[in-house]
């Protein structure tokens, strides 16, 4: 699969975030430190937290939502889920660019509409699924990755914020994304179970999910663990890749032909002449994923170029989300 690749951008882009509590203050921060941004204001529906976060990022605390947006060019909406499709419908139809914090909407068919409209009127909309910024996972572009089976784990201590939605919207919808990135589209079965604990939506799931091919994957995903994980685990008929999005990192197994440099034995394999050749990749101190997402976002605009993370993109995977949630709810 061709990866997409971040040009610098052409030129500054005047921006704007809406919804600047706990995440999209963080957002507010990345635009303001971005060199082809111009924050020009933020909007919230709490006043004071839209003046405090105003005052931090050296741009105007905004009371007039469509007065902000008419004075941008994009709009980076952080708002909560529910209210993802109202605010994007007013972006788009106000003809501004958008990125929209995931998932894209409350349900796939408030999503579709937001992509019909961003394509009739000829504008980009970029989804805020992270982890396709992660250092692990940008370490691995280049690099042949066709998994034939996966393993996922992304457990979380509990936090109310995100309860508004199944585990399954809130963690699980990271991994779907990068999982359909790598292993496509062509899903032939889904069987999922959960359970809810500690709200009145499912807490923890687990999904088995069959590709065309015969590839497999299995994911689980919990906000009431008493220690975090996110992992993911890939495993090809060449390579055994795993990427771990919490110390932002990824290691590569490759089976390599003897006589390799640097490639080391399996002890114990079948195979004695099996060689494998180990690559490690650690993340820089300061590279931040989210800021190379806004940044991303930035340089769409500039360059009129097509988004990392695009809104069908996240539809799809919101579709997967939707279907692995209902069948969790019938579980439970």
């Amino acid at each position: 699969m061709p990866r997409k690749q971040i040009i610098t951008p052409s030129r500054i882009v005047n921006t704007a975030v809406v919804g600047v509590g706990r995440l999209g203050r963080f957002h507010a921060q990345k635009h303001a430190a971005c060199p082809a941004a111009n924050l020009v204001g933020v909007f919230d529906a709490d006043g004071a937290r839209a003046e405090s976060v105003a005052k931090e990022t050296g741009c105007h605390a905004y009371t007039d939502l469509d007065k902000l947006i008419a004075d941008v060019e994009a709009v980076d909406v952080a708002v909560p889920t529910s209210l993802h499709h109202q605010v994007g419908l007013q972006v788009l139809e106000a003809k501004r660019h958008l990125l929209m914090e995931k998932p894209i909407a409350s349900s796939s068919a408030e999503a579709r509409e937001l992509v019909n409209l961003a394509n009739k009127k000829g504008l980009i909309l970029q989804v805020g699924h992270i982890e396709r910024f992660n250092p692990g996972v940008t370490a691995l572009r280049g690099i042949d990755v066709h998994p034939s089976f996966v393993e996922a784990h992304r457990l979380a201590m509990y936090n109310p914020r995100g309860a508004d939605v199944s585990v399954i919207h809130d963690l699980m919808i990271h991994d779907l994304d990068v999982l359909l990135h790598w292993m496509g589209h062509e899903i032939e079965r889904v069987d999922a179970y959960g359970v809810p604990l500690l709200t009145k939506a499912v807490d923890i799931c687990n999904a088995h999910i069959r590709f065309k091919g015969n590839k497999v994957a299995n994911l689980t995903a919990s906000r009431i663990s008493m220690k975090k994980m996110r992992k993911f685990r890939m495993f090809q008929e060449d390579a055994y890749i795993s990427v771990d999005f919490e110390k932002r990192r990824a290691e590569i197994y490759k089976r390599v032909p003897p006589g390799t440099p640097k490639a080391l034995p399996i002890p114990g394999a079948d195979d004695h002449d099996l060689r494998v050749l180990i690559k490690r990749t650690r993340a820089k101190k300061n590279e931040d994923a989210l800021q190379r997402e806004v940044d991303a976002f930035v340089a769409a605009v500039a360059n009129d170029t097509p988004p990392l993370v695009g809104g069908m993109e996240a539809t799809v995977a919101l579709e997967l989300a939707d279907e692995i949630a209902r069948q969790a709810n019938e579980s439970s």
